[in-house]
């Protein structure tokens, strides 16, 4: 079965970011700004503001403007839920295929990096980051997330229960992620809240395996070593502290960008960190070879505290929760045409 529901509006988000992009439709028009495509780059013609939201067994598909964008997948085939793919604007994809799909030329490693996604290497000692049957957790939903459209935005909520590989429920969860339209990308508010079970604590370990997290695509990542042999990228990677490259990896900011040119245009994803998560700003898990991850639980891996192995633990009393909240940003340009830092700010409250 299938339901399809359409939304139409501009909100205040949207507009703010055709403002600073400097795409700004001309006074009277109600047409959503022209994407403008360098030489060669093929013509460009970005969404208005019209989401649909499709539903199957297992899966919500978000669609713009009858445009596959992406999917949120919660059946039972995978070890945990996920959003695949991401894509730009234009429909181009930036979130790696791989294992969802076995794609010529792609990367055949670590197959637990699922499109977009949340999970931790260590909670109460069971590790939901890696996928090994038999051996590590499933994150798996109730089985009706709730699914609307609100203006521009796709909003989807579920709730999941975080399961060890023996069947026992190590916590639950709530997740709610709202995708908002805009002229030269998409903006996602994702809040992640983990709920310790009501008969003990819940430990979320020290590690660097976690914990909100993306896999890009290959053609968007820096030069890196793989396999045993050196690989080609023209990918780039700056924080909000003015870091930039490989080296950014294990370090404390506000946000993070990933961007890289293809076929004559820039294309760019930001996570942002928001001020109200524990540990903000967070450490970033984000990789040379397209891994782009917020972990706020991998302190002595990330600053190098190898003789205190627990330093970076978080634990949540019997009973409590506590929530994390992300924002992502899918934009053309560099970090500085995009004006990330300006969203960040507009995210923050700031």
């Amino acid at each position: 079965m299938v339901f399809r529901v359409l939304g139409l509006g501009v909100l205040g988000f949207a507009a703010f970011a055709a403002a600073s992009s400097g795409l700004v439709a001309a006074p009277g028009s109600d047409s959503t700004p022209a994407v403008q495509a360098s030489a060669g780059a093929g013509a460009r013609v970005p969404w208005r503001t019209t989401l649909a939201l499709e539903r199957e067994t297992g899966a919500i598909a978000v669609t713009i403007d009858g445009r596959p964008f992406t999917t949120y997948f919660f059946g039972s085939a995978a070890p945990k839920t996920y959003f695949h793919p991401v894509r730009a604007v234009d429909g181009t994809q930036l979130s790696r295929s791989y294992p969802m799909a076995d794609v010529p030329g792609e990367a055949k490693d670590h197959p637990h990096h699922r499109g977009l996604w949340f999970a931790h290497g260590s909670v109460n000692g069971v590790d939901f980051w890696a996928e090994k049957a038999g051996a590590t957790g499933r994150i798996v939903s109730t089985g009706n997330p709730e699914a609307f459209v609100e203006g521009d935005s796709a909003v989807i909520r579920d709730r999941r229960r975080w399961l060890a590989a023996d069947g026992r429920q190590i916590c639950t969860d709530q997740l709610a992620v709202k995708i908002t339209s805009l002229p030269t990308g998409s903006f996602w508010e994702v809040s992640v809240t983990l709920e310790a079970p009501a008969d003990g604590p819940l430990v979320l370990g020290d590690t660097k395996e976690g914990a909100f997290a993306l896999r890009l695509a290959r053609w968007m990542t820096l030069p890196h070593r793989a396999q045993g042999r050196d690989e080609p990228g023209v990918g780039q990677m700056v924080n909000s502290v003015g870091g930039s490259g490989a080296g950014i990896w294990g370090k404390r900011a506000e946000w993070v960008d990933y961007f890289a040119p293809r076929d004559g245009q820039v294309y760019g994803v930001a996570f942002f960190d928001a001020p109200s998560n524990p540990r903000h700003p967070t450490w970033w898990h984000v990789r040379d070879y397209g891994l782009f991850a917020a972990n706020p639980f991998g302190r002595h891996d990330f600053e190098g505290l190898k003789d205190q192995p627990r330093i970076g633990d978080m634990t949540i009393p019997a009973g409590q929760s506590v929530t994390f909240r992300y924002g992502v940003i899918v934009h053309l340009g560099d970090t500085q045409a995009a004006d990330v830092a300006g969203h960040y700010r507009q995210f923050s409250g700031r």
